[in-house]
C-alpha cells in the first residue's frame, strides 16, 4: 500500500471514531431530542403529517427545558388536535440508573386521572339501562347507610361521582391507604359525620366515588376492571391500559415510582396503594393509550362514545372552591366546577375539562377543550411541580 493510501485510511479510521464517540455521548443524556430518550412520532402522525403549529413548538421547547432543569426521572406527554395525535414525546428511564427507557407503551399509574374513566364508564352503562346516575344508592347497594338516615334515603350514584355526599372531604383515606378492602370500609361509613345533605355542598372523596364499582358490579355481574376493558380500554385501542396491579412477569415495561432524597430521586418498587378504591385512583395506562383517550373524549369516537355520555362528562354539577395551591400556576379564574369525575374550569373564555393525580412516585395530567378541539395529558414517575405548571402553560400558548 503506497504512503498516500495508508494516510488516507488513517485519516478515515480516525474519522470514525469520532463519529462513534459522539454517538456514545449523546446516548448518555436524557433530551428529549437524544438517543437515549427518541421522540415517538405516532403512526397517525406519520401517515398525515401535521407541522407543528407555533403554540406546540413553544411547548414542546418548554418541556424540553423543564424536564432537564427538574432532574425528571422519567416522563411522556401526548398533544392531540384537529382529531390526530399531533406530537408524543418520551423522556428519561422508568427506574433511574437502569437505562431502560421510557417509550410510548410504558405503563404509568394515573392516580386521581382514573376517576374520568368512572365517569365516562357509569355514564355508558346509564345509556345501557343497566343504572340511572340518578338511582339511590340505598337501592343499588342494600344494607347501605351513612349516619343520618335522611342522607342514606337521598344519595344518589350522581352524587357519589360528583363529590356531593355530604361527607366530610376524604372520609376514611386513612382506611384506604391501610390496604382496607373497599367492602369492609363501606360497612364502617355510618361512622362518618355528615356535613351537608347530598348534593349541596363539594367534598372531595375515594371511598364514596369509588362505591361505583361494587354498584356496577351488582347491576351488571361483571367486575368493575372487566367492564373497563370490554367497555372503554378494548373499543378504543388502549392495548395497554389495565386496573389494577400491574403483573410485571407479563408486562415488565412499567415506569418504577420515585421518591426525592438529598441524593436525588431514589426509585421503589411499584406499590398497590390506592388498587383497593379502583374508580379513584386504580387505572394504569401509556401515552399511547392517552393519545386514543383524549381523541375519544374529543368526539372522533362516537360510535363507542357517544355525544351524550360526552355531555353528561362535561357539564358541571357543583361549584368547588379550590384552595390557592391547587391553580397557582394557572391565570386567575373563578368558575371552577366538578362533574362526573372531572372538573371543568371556565378558563378564559373556553370550558376546559381537566383532573390531576398524585400517588406517592407519580404524578399524571389531563386536559381537553371542546371548542378548541386540543387535548394534552402528561405522566411522571418522580414527582415535582412541573406537573403543576404543564397543563396552564399549554393552555396560555394555544390559547394566546
Amino acid at each position: 500500500m503506497s504512503g498516500r493510501l495508508i494516510k488516507t485510511a488513517v485519516l478515515f479510521f480516525m474519522v470514525m471514531l469520532l463519529s462513534a464517540a459522539t454517538i456514545l455521548v449523546s446516548m448518555g443524556t436524557k433530551s428529549l431530542a437524544t438517543v437515549s430518550a427518541p421522540l415517538y412520532v405516532p403512526p397517525v402522525a406519520e401517515k398525515n403529517p401535521v407541522p407543528l403549529s407555533r403554540p406546540f413548538r413553544e411547548f414542546v421547547q418548554f418541556m424540553e427545558q423543564e424536564l432537564d432543569s427538574t432532574h425528571t426521572v422519567g416522563a411522556a406527554f401526548t398533544i392531540v388536535h384537529g382529531g390526530e395525535v399531533v406530537y408524543t414525546g418520551t423522556y428519561g428511564e422508568r427506574e433511574n440508573g437502569s437505562q431502560k427507557e421510557v417509550d410510548e407503551h410504558t405503563l404509568f399509574r394515573l392516580a386521581s386521572v382514573s376517576k374520568g374513566f368512572a365517569g365516562v364508564l357509569a355514564s355508558m352503562l346509564e345509556q345501557d339501562g343497566a343504572f340511572s346516575l340518578d338511582d339511590k344508592v340505598v337501592d343499588r347497594y342494600p344494607g347501605f347507610s351513612l349516619k343520618d338516615s335522611v342522607s342514606t334515603a337521598d344519595l344518589t350514584i350522581r352524587n357519589l361521582l360528583s363529590h356531593t355526599s355530604g361527607l366530610v372531604p376524604y372520609a376514611f383515606d386513612n382506611l384506604v391507604e391501610a390496604d382496607q378492602e373497599l367492602y369492609t370500609i363501606i360497612e364502617r361509613l355510618d361512622e362518618v359525620d355528615i356535613s351537608a345533605p347530598p348534593g349541596e355542598l363539594y367534598g372531595y372523596q375515594n371511598v364514596m366515588f369509588s362505591m361505583v364499582d361494587p354498584i356496577a358490579r351488582k347491576s351488571t355481574g361483571i367486575p368493575y376492571e372487566v367492564l373497563l376493558k370490554e367497555k372503554i380500554f378494548n373499543p378504543l385501542g388502549m392495548t395497554d391500559a389495565s386496573a389494577g396491579p400491574v403483573d410485571l412477569q407479563r408486562n415488565p415495561n412499567i415506569a418504577y415510582p420515585h421518591v426525592k432524597t438529598r441524593n436525588g430521586y431514589m426509585a421503589l418498587h411499584p406499590h398497590e396503594g390506592y388498587y383497593n378504591v379502583l374508580p379513584a385512583a386504580g387505572v394504569n395506562a401509556s401515552i399511547s393509550d392517552m393519545g386514543q383517550w383524549l381523541l375519544a373524549l374529543l368526539g372522533y369516537q362516537q360510535e363507542r362514545m357517544p355525544d351524550t355520555v360526552i355531555s353528561n362528562i362535561t357539564a358541571p354539577v357543583i361549584y368547588t372552591p379550590l384552595k390557592w395551591r391547587y391553580t397557582r400556576y394557572w391565570k386567575p379564574f373563578r368558575e371552577r366546577y366538578y362533574s362526573l369525575g372531572w372538573r371543568i374550569y371556565q378558563y378564559q373564555g373556553r370550558k376546559i375539562i381537566y383532573h390531576g393525580g398524585y400517588i406517592r412516585g407519580y404524578r399524571a395530567e389531563i386536559a381537553f377543550c371542546p371548542s378548541e378541539d386540543v387535548g394534552i395529558a402528561f405522566m411522571q414517575n418522580s414527582p415535582n411541580n412541573l406537573a403543576s405548571r404543564c397543563v396552564p402553560t399549554f393552555m396560555d400558548l394555544f390559547l394566546k
